[in-house]
């Protein structure tokens, strides 16, 4: 029985042995290769600042300038309506027409009142024109004077009331045409013909403004902060385009006029708006949109080639050189493109010096072998026409 125990310790630890003494020859084996394989040829190029425009794009919203309610200004019955919901209408159009007759009536007999009373007040003029020369010669009571001047001044106050009921009166008149007050397009219609209506009825219908309109956006505080930076008190009037559902850009530009005075702290974003000419309205009243704004003053900012910037499931990097020309991989936060680079918002700085040829050779930390540009380019024809040998 102990024998047997023996042995079967002695195979355990056998197998023990032998399995890591053959990791470990392997892993030898496998060192040893590596330091036999020669290190990959590689490019490289110093970091340098680029004088750029900068931009940014957020997520936008189309709003109305103005979202006016229209009312009725007078009481009657609501007789035609001359237009359909979601129409689009001009400042002055007429919407709506309430009864007119009880208002023109009105404005009529007014209208009579004063005719009588300037009438009677040119009388009165006269005739205290006449009395005035002669109070002058004793013709007359002074009295009597006194008399004839305190008619022709009732006269006109009472003209006055009369011109200030008259002009009430048309202006009511006026009103039995309810009228647009903005261009814009027409919501839904909140009445019906043959309805009573009065200033207390509420919106007859709500028109949006359309040109100009607004977009509103919000930036990241990041983005503005950088857009602050490079505009410094320059800071209005900036240049901001929009890009439509399926990637169309719309034809005009437009202008940034707003910015709020406040980090929101919940979403990290400062709200920005800027209005743009709608002739056409093209852009609808709560129309998503993507926002592109410009900063008005080119800003020195360090580039890298586009090629030169790899992905993975952390983000961006590069492959940058240490003191010793050893390529160590590098994570960058990159803004938008320029031209052929990448605009570098943080991890290099001009003199940095990044691999940009045979990458997928590089091993972080591992030796490469420098050559130029045109070195690089010879070997790849150099490759290409040996693949080409063998494939025939």
């Amino acid at each position: 029985m102990k024998k047997n125990i023996i042995i079967f310790l002695s195979v355990i630890i056998g197998a023990i042995v032998l399995r890591y003494g053959f990791s470990a020859f392997s892993n030898f084996m496998q060192s040893k290769n590596m330091m036999n394989k020669p290190a990959p040829n590689v490019s490289i190029q110093e970091i340098q600042n680029e004088s750029v425009i900068r931009s940014f794009e957020a997520p936008g919203r189309v709003v109305s300038k103005y979202r006016v309610d229209v009312l009725a200004r007078i009481s009657g019955y609501l007789q035609k309506s001359y237009f359909k919901e979601g129409d689009y209408v001009k400042a002055g159009q007429v919407l709506f027409l309430i009864e007119p007759t009880e208002y023109s009536n009105a404005a009529n007999v007014a209208g009579a009142n004063v005719k009588n009373l300037k009438a009677q007040l040119v009388y009165a003029e006269k005739q205290l024109a006449r009395a005035a020369e002669l109070v002058k010669k004793d013709y007359i009571a002074k009295a009597q004077y006194d008399q004839l001047l305190s008619q022709r001044d009732a006269l006109r106050a009472q003209l006055a009331s009369a011109q200030a009921s008259y002009n009430d009166a048309n202006r009511n008149l006026g009103y039995t045409n309810v009228k647009s007050p903005v261009n814009g397009k027409v919501g839904i219609i909140n009445v019906t013909v043959g309805n009573y209506v009065s200033p207390n009825s509420g919106a007859l219908t709500t028109i949006n403004s359309t040109n100009p309109i607004y977009v509103t956006f919000p930036l990241d505080s990041n983005d503005f902060q950088i857009l602050a930076d490079a505009d410094q008190a320059n800071n209005k009037n900036r240049k901001v385009e929009l890009i439509l559902g399926g990637g169309r850009k719309y034809p005009l530009n437009g202008v940034q006029d707003f910015q709020d005075n406040k980090v929101d702290q919940s979403t990290g974003t400062v709200t920005m708006r800027a209005t743009f000419e709608n002739p056409n309205n093209e852009l609808i009243h709560g129309e998503f949109v993507t926002v592109k704004l410009y900063s008005n003053n080119p800003v020195e900012v360090p580039v890298a080639p586009v090629t030169a910037v790899l992905e993975n499931q952390a983000g961006k990097y590069v492959y940058k050189l240490d003191e010793n020309d050893i390529p160590q991989l590098t994570y960058v936060k990159v803004g938008e493109q320029s031209g052929d680079n990448w605009i570098i918002n943080e991890g290099l700085k001009k003199g940095d010096r990044i691999v940009i040829e045979g990458l997928q050779k590089v091993t972080p930390g591992k030796p490469v072998k420098i050559i130029s540009q045109e070195e690089m380019m010879k070997l790849k024809k150099e490759q290409i026409t040996e693949n080409k040998k063998e494939n025939k």
